[in-house]
């Protein structure tokens, strides 16, 4: 589909690629007709730098996330005619500073924030997703006794999950983000885990989805779990049906790190989503039915039959998509799920 709302570059993210222009242009080159630009806000302690940040400070991090609020400005102007481009930021939330230091950038830049990708990194202050020896320090860190370090791993699971769709929680509340970053992030290493089998967890991230349905949220689709592995999109199945039979709206990212990432999946992604049986797609306009966030974007619904859009027949599948949906059906199948379509509208 030609609409994606989660997006990073090399010259504003060290761990992507390319520059924000180039992302741009192979946007459009691709057919895309809304492009979500979104770098990650600022950190603000120097322990929260990761590695490829290294001669970097919490205050050159700050300059470079006002550098690329002008350069996607730029952008959005320069190519105005061929391409509407969105200008947003991806949150995070390490510790409480985060959260105040957020509410500051968006009063400074009111007129230059069109929507937020709200989505968590870390539990406990620790990255979840930028390592596997990171993403089991956070897992561990939710271990209250010496005790549980004998059981089978359910009860820390539990709590570190339970700690994930909490920090989530306060992070919707606080800041009503249009789009929903990647909502099951916390299984990145875990993609068969069920949510289900932790009660407790599961009952937050139902107060979450339910949360953010009822103040108008996408929820985002997002491709970049194909490229670490996964064999669906996140999120998956188990909450994509949670999301729908909650009436909740699903919207499209590619969440790309580089020109060479844009679009990157999407035919996978299709495949995915029409297995589900998932009629509507939305996307975030400026057109305005009555309905517009605090920001300003409004949500509106893909005309027709999104998987009929000519996009999709631009679209080169990679070797993975080959066989995409009998893969789905293996890895419902093995996971103990429906391997039936969601049924919906």
């Amino acid at each position: 589909m030609p609409y994606s709302h989660h997006s990073h570059s090399g010259q504003f993210c060290k761990h992507a690629s390319g520059t924000l222009e180039d992302v741009v242009l192979e946007a459009i080159k691709q057919g895309f007709e809304v492009y979500g630009l979104s770098e990650h806000v600022p950190r603000y302690r120097v322990e929260d730098l990761y590695p490829e940040e290294a001669g970097l400070s919490p205050d050159s991090l700050i300059q470079q996330f006002t550098d690329f609020l002008d350069e996607a400005h730029r952008l959005k102007s320069a190519y105005a005619s061929q391409i509407t481009v969105l200008v947003g930021l991806e949150t995070e939330f390490i510790t409480e500073t985060d959260l105040e230091k957020l509410s500051a950038l968006l009063s400074e830049n009111s007129n230059r924030v069109e929507y937020i990708v709200g989505s968590i990194h870390h539990v406990n202050s620790i990255p979840i997703d930028f390592d596997h020896a990171s993403f089991e320090r956070a897992l561990h860190s939710c271990i209250d006794a010496v005790a549980e370090i004998n059981t089978q791993g359910g009860c820390h699971m539990d709590k570190f999950l339970a700690a994930y769709f909490d920090a989530q929680y306060r992070m919707l509340e606080r800041f009503h983000p249009e789009i929903i970053g990647h909502l099951d992030l916390c299984r990145l290493y875990n993609p068969e885990l069920r949510f289900s089998e932790f009660p407790n967890a599961w009952e937050k991230l139902k107060r979450n989805i339910k949360f953010a349905i009822n103040y108008g949220a996408l929820f985002e689709v997002n491709a970049a779990a194909l490229r670490k592995g996964w064999l669906t999109a996140y999120p998956g199945e188990d909450v994509v049906a949670v999301i729908l039979e909650l009436g909740g709206r699903l919207a499209l990212s590619d969440d790309s790190h580089g020109p060479r990432r844009v679009g990157e999946h999407y035919p996978e992604m299709r495949d995915y989503l029409r297995h589900l049986g998932v009629k509507e797609l939305w996307y975030l306009t400026h057109l305005s039915d009555g309905n517009a966030f605090e920001r300003g974007l409004s949500p509106a619904r893909v005309a027709g039959d999104w998987w009929e859009h000519e996009f999709w027949k631009r679209c080169a599948p990679s070797v993975q998509a080959q066989g995409c949906k009998e893969q789905c059906t293996s890895y419902f199948a093995k996971a103990g799920l429906s391997n039936a379509p969601v049924q919906i509208g």
